[in-house]
């Protein structure tokens, strides 16, 4: 096909590889840019999580010093409770999305040749 190309137009296969190569080279700078961003918020999300929580436990120990005992015995449990609702929810919800992947990959998936059989 790219032969054809070049016989209307010489040069035209060298024009659209090199476009096509571009465009690939342009499409990995923008995963790659996304991922990084993907990362960083993933990171300063955790921090904030920890610091909330950790400033949520340490209240919760400065008001059973102060005889605030029920108050800071809450304040330590919904602290870790919520902790623990967030890693389990993003288990769960990471779960979730690699199966949705995994499903679309096998509609997606072309047929073999007869005889032939997909290893999913």
């Amino acid at each position: 096909m790219l032969a054809r190309y070049n016989q209307v137009f010489p040069g035209c296969a060298e024009r659209i590889v090199a476009m096509a190569e571009s465009q690939s080279a342009h499409r990995q700078r923008l995963e790659a840019a996304h991922l990084a961003g993907s990362q960083k918020s993933e990171r300063r999300g955790q921090t904030l999580g920890f610091t909330l929580g950790l400033i949520a436990i340490v209240g919760g120990i400065v008001l059973i010093a102060l005889d605030k005992d029920v108050a800071g015995l809450v304040s330590i449990i919904v602290a870790l409770g919520s902790l623990a609702g967030v890693f389990v929810y993003g288990r769960w919800a990471q779960k979730q999305e690699r199966q949705q992947k995994r499903d679309e990959f096998r509609e997606k998936q072309l047929p073999l040749p007869y005889g032939q059989k997909n290893e999913n």
